[in-house]
């Protein structure tokens, strides 16, 4: 009773990461709108004032990024596993129903994808399939020549071009200008930063590679997830990263310290990612809900790679499995995380949160404001994501946008949503939000 007590009081109090000052200057930017020919000034002093006093800037965490990288990976490649390992087991099944011809079984190719229909290979992108027949030769002939019999595999697909202007932007979301009255005057001065291009070369790289071994290639949806990336520069020099995109839904994070308990299929679970890339020292005595679950999955790994059946294969899989949830454990003994579901936070991939050149690449814990619609949205970055994807929010953030939001359901689908990161505006210690 308590504890939904307390859930229901963090979900009452809306958003309160930001202090009252950051409130103030976000209400000026908002109230931009009622001045003519000003929003470009308001913009720029409000970028100005959020700057944070001169600190010594902490050496990038990139543990804490790798580590939340190397369990999305996990999770992916665990997903696509338990999928290959279960249509084998019914191909294993059905051939046992089936009466035995007496032939011994061809070899098989491991070196090809899990897709064996290639209609299966990703819905949304429309299959076309031609076959040719015409006359030949003798068939001693025909059957020596390996043009006679052929097969090919196209895929085509348009690389997006990044949107420049103000007009472009606002096909996605009309109400920028009206929300922020300045920055049509930033956008016509701003560049298109070498992160988009960076990220559809990651996409096309990633299909390009799918599609050779006939794995499931990544979905239209998400290869077209990002309009633009641009870099704004205010009149004070404030640097600004500004992402247009769409949202998906991020559920990761636990935190002993104000959620002691989680429900069993979150507790069990062995894709739910119970860290984020912004961490801090615990700063109480009780125990991350997390740990018996990885304790759990930990004993059950052991149990398996005492079995005499056990390949020595999956032997090595489980020994590199059983290492990561131990060290996994001692990182929820002493450290806490966000937690998707209460707190207000962006992920941007991780090859922009660790590069250390651009100066307009944000980091771990830099402020944001999200747009959406005709509303401004606090928020921080908060974790890292994959380098071929954009456009993620905590469960807390999409459910401020959309009530129905749920980690299985987005807020928009559409390229709607405007994230604005501030560089370098992180504070110098990481540590609990403050509500």
């Amino acid at each position: 009773m308590d504890e939904q007590a307390a859930k229901n009081q963090h979900k009452k109090k809306g958003f309160k990461w930001f202090g009252p000052r950051d409130f103030f200057y976000l209400a000026i930017m908002g109230l931009a709108v009622f001045f003519s020919g000003k929003g470009e000034k308001v913009i720029g002093a409000v970028l100005e004032r959020i700057k944070p006093k001169a600190v010594s800037v902490a050496k990038i965490d990139e543990a804490d990024i790798y580590r939340q990288a190397e369990e999305r990976l996990r999770t992916t490649y665990e997903e696509r596993f338990e999928s290959e390992r279960a249509a084998l087991k019914k191909s294993f099944e059905e051939a046992a129903k089936k009466p035995s011809s007496g032939d011994p079984p061809g070899p098989v190719d491991t070196t090809l994808g899990s897709v064996t229909d290639v209609r299966q290979l990703r819905s949304g992108i429309p299959f076309k399939t031609e076959v040719n027949i015409t006359k030949g030769g003798i068939a001693s002939i025909e059957r020596k020549l390996p043009e006679s019999y052929t097969a090919s595999y196209e895929l085509a697909l348009k690389v997006p071009t990044p949107a420049k202007t103000i007009s472009e932007l606002e096909t996605s979301n009309d109400s920028l200008s009206k929300m922020l009255p300045g920055l049509p005057a930033l956008v016509e001065k701003a560049e298109v930063s070498s992160w988009f291009y960076k990220l559809y070369d990651n996409k096309t790289a990633r299909i390009r590679s799918d599609a050779n071994t006939l794995n499931e290639l990544l979905t239209k949806h998400n290869l077209y997830d990002c309009e633009t990336i641009l870099q704004i520069r205010g009149d004070s020099g404030r640097r600004v990263f500004f992402l247009q995109a769409e949202m998906d839904v991020v559920s990761d994070g636990s935190d002993g310290d104000r959620l002691p308990t989680m429900p069993d299929e979150i507790v069990n679970s062995s894709y739910y990612q119970p860290y984020t890339s912004y961490g801090w020292p615990k700063k109480t005595a009780t125990p991350n809900p997390m740990i018996p679950g990885f304790e759990k999955r930990i004993q059950a790994g052991e149990k398996e790679l005492a079995e005499k059946g056990t390949t020595a294969e999956r032997k090595t899989w489980l020994r590199d499995r059983i290492a990561t949830l131990k060290k996994g454990v001692e990182d929820l003994k002493g450290r806490s995380f966000l937690i998707a579901e209460y707190d207000p936070f962006i992920v941007i991939p991780v090859n922009i949160l660790t590069n250390s050149s651009d100066p307009f690449a944000p980091k771990v814990g830099d402020y944001a404001v999200v747009i959406c619609g005709e509303k401004l949205y606090p928020a921080i970055v908060g974790d890292g994501g994959p380098t071929f994807k954009v456009g993620e929010g905590s469960l807390r953030l999409a459910k401020e946008i959309n009530p129905k939001s749920s980690s299985y359901s987005r807020p928009v689908s559409d390229l709607t949503v405007s994230y604005m990161v501030f560089p370098g505006s992180r504070d110098a210690e990481k540590g609990p939000p403050d509500y």
